[in-house]
């Protein structure tokens, strides 16, 4: 029996990392996709418990996918996906590529990984997959196979996900893949707020985070900072 894959984002269904994840996956097994209907970046592991979602077929760019758009969060998607809309189980869950890094204290915020925790919670073997937001894909297109068709063959342990982050460098400059990295506890940006305007009595404030590059060896951002490809385990609260 072939390989049953569930795979979602946080960018949306119309997202070229979703694609290309998609497409790569494809050589592994059935590729089950049900993803946002629009970007839920952030949404760390919420999910909708209070109104309906809605999951619509989708005409999806890769031949081959079964793809639906949800108008849930990421979470929900591994949900409905894997008990409603698929017809068995998945055997595993992939989620990503997200366009951004999901490393050190923003993976608690991060979808990519909290879809990919529903997945463990669910009991069934997760990874999320990162890069950066350059555009630069030439380390993922060159280790996204190989660090898939490696990861896929891992037992299930209760827990834990798999987080690989792709650095945005070219292929010449990245330097390989570092495996067992730590997440690191600094943060990727400096957190401020920005005090947008006044009215009424009210304050509005809109996020204006500073990006605050730290080499951490070990770590998942020392890592990307050295442009490796960083592949470590996250583990999951529950």
């Amino acid at each position: 029996m072939p390989r049953k894959i569930l795979i979602t984002n946080d960018d949306g269904i119309h997202a070229d990392g979703l694609v290309r994840l998609a497409r790569c996956a494809m050589e592994f097994g059935e590729v089950w996709v049900v993803a946002p209907d629009g970007e839920r970046s952030a949404a760390s592991h919420s999910i909708t418990l209070r109104h309906q979602i809605e999951v619509r077929p989708y005409e999806f760019d890769v031949e081959g996918v079964h793809a639906f758009a949800c108008s849930g969060q990421p979470g929900d998607c591994i949900r409905v996906g894997s008990l409603s809309v698929m017809p068995e189980k998945p055997d595993l869950v992939m989620t990503g590529i997200n366009r951004g890094y999901n490393v050190a204290s923003d993976i608690q915020y991060s979808a990519t990984v909290g879809s990919a925790f529903e997945g463990e919670f669910q009991g069934y073997l997760s990874i999320a997959f990162s890069e950066g937001i350059s555009g630069e894909h030439e380390a993922t297109d060159r280790y996204l196979r190989e660090i898939m068709a490696e990861l896929i063959e891992k037992e299930y342990v209760p827990g834990y996900v798999y987080n690989v982050n792709f650095p945005q460098c070219s292929l010449e400059e990245c330097k390989g893949v570092l495996y067992d990295r730590k997440v690191s506890r600094k943060a990727f940006f400096t957190d401020r707020y920005k005090l947008e305007k006044e009215e009424n009595g009210s304050k509005f404030y809109m996020v204006d985070g500073k990006y605050s590059p730290s080499h951490e060896e070990g770590t998942d951002f020392g890592a990307i900072i050295d442009n490796y490809v960083s592949v470590g385990v996250v583990r999951n609260i529950s």
